[in-house]
């Protein structure tokens, strides 16, 4: 029996993933995209990420951005503090020269927009919910035994994309080596309903247990991302949403009113990974699976878009010339492409975690005159917001659209 035959097979199908598919959409490539998780319940998923510019570019050049656009709410100033401090590094359009700085968009509102973008993608088979129990790699191609419908179906791939996460299964099978740490820290994640209209400011405060974010959301919400110890990030999930919200007041006091918990909280440990090689003959990782970093600043998932348009791109130009999309020589260029610039934004929330952490003096009054630095010179408060925003590395060719 012949068995179904792919060009691309990736197993993931989260935001990372799916972008990769549908950036591939009329390639000419046949795709399988392996998702363990229902659309249902990836929508059902209460996630929120800050979307940087370029992001928002990627999927605009994919055609979606229209869509997810009136569901996600902007940030067009940006605070910076170091814990109480009464200085602060307050970032606005013109420093960038743009009409906003950047978006907060729930994984709801992501995830469906790429749905239903992936159905009019004919050249993409979804098989979901779907597992890859078993990946052989053969000197032509993968065969993937495929979890589906409680049974085991093998389909035949060219080129395997690993887009299954920081535990990635397949770069561990593959023998990739990562190298980072663990942080000893937790966020603490929930959303909170203001009394009041929002001003559309995103709020980044350094304290010594950790930065925490605080996101603007749509319908006067915002997003917590509460950095600590472990501990303390155990206590403050099992407090009740009264003491919750009285805790958050007594550490960011009375600026957010007394707003009203929304949905569950919940707690994800921080760790910095970076995988050595991003690619080896018929594999690539992309997304969580080559890299993961501090939350600080919400690098994660657009680092990962930005695999995913980088890749894509590669492949079709690979393609469009001859050559094999499946060899080392091709996904050199991506792993070149990408790996530095993710190891840039890598060291970067790294050293800012560490120095912000730190309560040594001079470090103290170092990084509190490097703020005042930041505030007083528009030239460089421009350029670090252009590195985080994605702004300043290669942009992919959906960017520019």
């Amino acid at each position: 029996m012949q068995l179904p035959e792919f060009d691309i097979a990736i197993v993931g199908g989260g935001v990372v993933g799916t972008t990769f598919a549908c950036a591939l959409k009329d390639s000419g490539f046949r795709i399988a995209l392996i998702e363990a998780e229902l659309t249902s319940q990836a929508v059902s998923r209460a996630q929120a990420y800050s979307i940087s510019l370029l992001s928002s570019r990627i999927f605009e050049g994919m055609g979606i951005w229209q869509e997810i656009r009136s569901q996600v709410e902007t940030y067009k100033r940006v605070q910076l503090t170091d814990a109480n401090s009464p200085n602060a590094v307050k970032f606005a359009p013109n420093d960038i020269g743009t009409e906003t700085l950047g978006y907060v968009a729930e994984h709801r509102v992501l995830i469906s927009a790429l749905h239903q973008l992936l159905k009019s993608c004919s050249n993409v088979e979804l098989f979901c919910p779907a597992k890859v129990v078993k990946t052989e790699f053969q000197a032509n191609g993968a065969t993937l035994d495929v979890m589906l419908n409680g049974e085991i179906q093998q389909i035949r791939a060219h080129l395997v994309i690993a887009a299954d996460g920081s535990r990635s299964p397949l770069r561990q099978q593959a023998g990739i080596k990562t190298f980072g740490w663990q942080y000893g820290q937790a966020c603490v994640v929930a959303t909170l309903k203001l009394e009041s209209p929002h001003d559309n400011t995103a709020y980044e405060w350094f304290w010594s247990t950790g930065p925490s974010g605080i996101l603007p959301l749509t319908d006067d919400r915002y997003r917590i991302v509460w950095t600590t110890n472990r501990a303390e990030a155990e206590k403050l999930v099992a407090l009740d949403d009264r003491q919750f919200i009285e805790t958050f007041q007594q550490r960011y006091g009375s600026k957010f009113g007394t707003p009203q918990i929304e949905g569950n909280r919940y707690l994800f440990p921080i760790q910095l990974m970076h995988s050595r090689r991003y690619v080896l003959p018929q594999l690539a990782l992309i997304g969580d699976a080559a890299h993961s970093c501090h939350p600080l600043g919400g690098q994660g998932i657009n680092m990962g878009i930005r695999d995913a348009a980088a890749l894509a791109q590669v492949l079709q130009t690979a393609q469009k010339r001859g050559e094999d999309i499946a060899s080392l020589k091709v996904l050199r260029r991506y792993e070149r492409w990408r790996q530095w610039e993710n190891l840039i934004i890598l060291s970067i929330t790294d050293i800012l975690n560490r120095t912000f952490s730190n309560q040594i003096f001079p470090i103290v009054q170092l990084r509190r005159f490097s703020l005042w630095f930041l505030q007083n010179i528009p030239p460089i408060r421009s350029l670090v917001f252009r590195i985080m925003s994605g702004l300043t590395g290669r942009a992919p060719q959906l960017a520019q659209r």
